[in-house]
């Protein structure tokens, strides 16, 4: 009865233990199709909101004419749009429409 046992958890438990956590560990390390959503709605979100700053800064530059804005990224610098242009091709990509 033993080298059965021992056959069975060389052959059949053990692959089947090692699969089963393989399995675990690259699902757990993917990004859901929930995920997907929430960060694109979370861009889209933070790209209103800075085109709001830019409204808002502007106001208050033809309100206050010694208005100084803080330095941030600026929307028509090439530096500061190139990553902004990666990650709008890999959403395009994603949902398989060119950019």
């Amino acid at each position: 009865m033993e080298p059965v046992i021992v056959v069975m958890t060389l052959f059949i438990a053990l692959p089947w233990i090692v699969l089963h956590y393989v399995t675990k560990w690259k699902t757990a390390a993917t990004i859901t199709s929930d995920d997907e959503v929430l960060l694109e709605e979370l861009y889209n979100l933070a790209k209103r909101l800075d085109e709001r700053m830019d409204t808002v800064e502007r106001l208050v530059a033809t309100d206050d004419p010694s208005f100084n804005p803080v330095k941030r990224l600026q929307a028509d610098q090439e530096q500061d749009n190139q990553q902004l242009r990666e990650l709008e091709q890999l959403i395009a990509e994603k949902k398989g429409t060119s950019a």
